[in-house]
């Protein structure tokens, strides 16, 4: 990735990828307008999109930049790059946060032993009865799927933060494949050296078209392609013990402080 240029820096940036998801947009930013804890800025990433997204952003007061690299891991990426925030947050397009979601997220960030959090959600859309279920079921086919590769908790891209030092400590490590999980692919290139910690209560509504059939087997090849892109370095027993050599590594330079 090339350099990017300096800029003043303020205390949290909020970066949202979006290509052609204009309606979702707009309840988005109506959502983080309403927040109990104002982001200084609110960064939203047009992915090529031919529809009315990139204007909904600007008529909100969030600043757009343009990613012409197609995909999520790409558009995430120059996000983050262009955030001024010493504290990133990321959601995507069709998320609800709760009004308490950016305080909740620099809560747990207040934290100086925690580099990056995340959090799980409900559906706010489908079938009434089954919107908490169905996520539940979801973000846990999700977690059973993640965490053993890891080793450790995995970040979700639809509702997590992180510092914006982790960032630049790996982002020449990134995998821009947009065939590939960038919120997977960031945990693994975090979870080493990084504490990730998960933030508990419902802060975050999403859509359930991602379990949309179609939807849902592109989400699991994936997710299966972004483990295998990280191997053999980091098959599961390789990494547990580097993940737990860093967990020492990390606990006594603390106690010797």
């Amino acid at each position: 990735m090339p350099e990017r240029p300096p800029h003043p820096v303020v205390g949290v940036s909020v970066v949202i990828p979006v290509r052609n998801d204009g309606p979702h947009l707009w309840r988005c930013l109506r959502a983080l307008a309403a927040q109990t804890l104002a982001a200084d800025e609110i960064v939203v990433v047009d992915n090529g999109s031919t529809d009315d997204s990139a204007d909904i952003a600007r008529a909100t007061g969030a600043r757009v930049v343009f990613c012409g690299e197609r995909g999520i891991p790409a558009a995430a990426s120059t996000g983050y790059d262009a955030a001024r925030g010493e504290l990133i947050l990321r959601l995507d397009a069709d998320s609800l946060p709760a009004p308490t979601w950016i305080a909740s997220m620099v809560q747990a960030l207040a934290d100086p032993e925690v580099d990056a959090v995340t959090g799980g959600a409900v559906f706010h859309d489908g079938p009434a009865s089954r919107r908490v279920l169905m996520a539940r079921v979801f973000l846990g086919t999700y977690n059973t799927f993640a965490f053993p590769a890891l080793g450790h908790t995995p970040l979700w891209g639809s509702n997590m933060a992180f510092r914006r030092a982790a960032w630049e400590a790996v982002r020449d490590r990134v995998h821009l494949d947009p065939e590939l999980h960038d919120d997977l692919d960031l945990a693994y290139h975090l979870g080493v050296d990084h504490r990730i910690r998960y933030v508990p209560g419902r802060h975050m509504r999403v859509s359930s078209r991602t379990v949309e059939p179609r939807r849902f087997a592109r989400c699991f090849r994936r997710g299966a392609g972004t483990v295998f892109a990280h191997w053999p370095a980091d098959v599961p027993p390789v990494r547990w013990a580097r993940v737990a050599r860093a967990r020492r590594r990390a606990a006594r330079i603390g106690a010797g402080r």
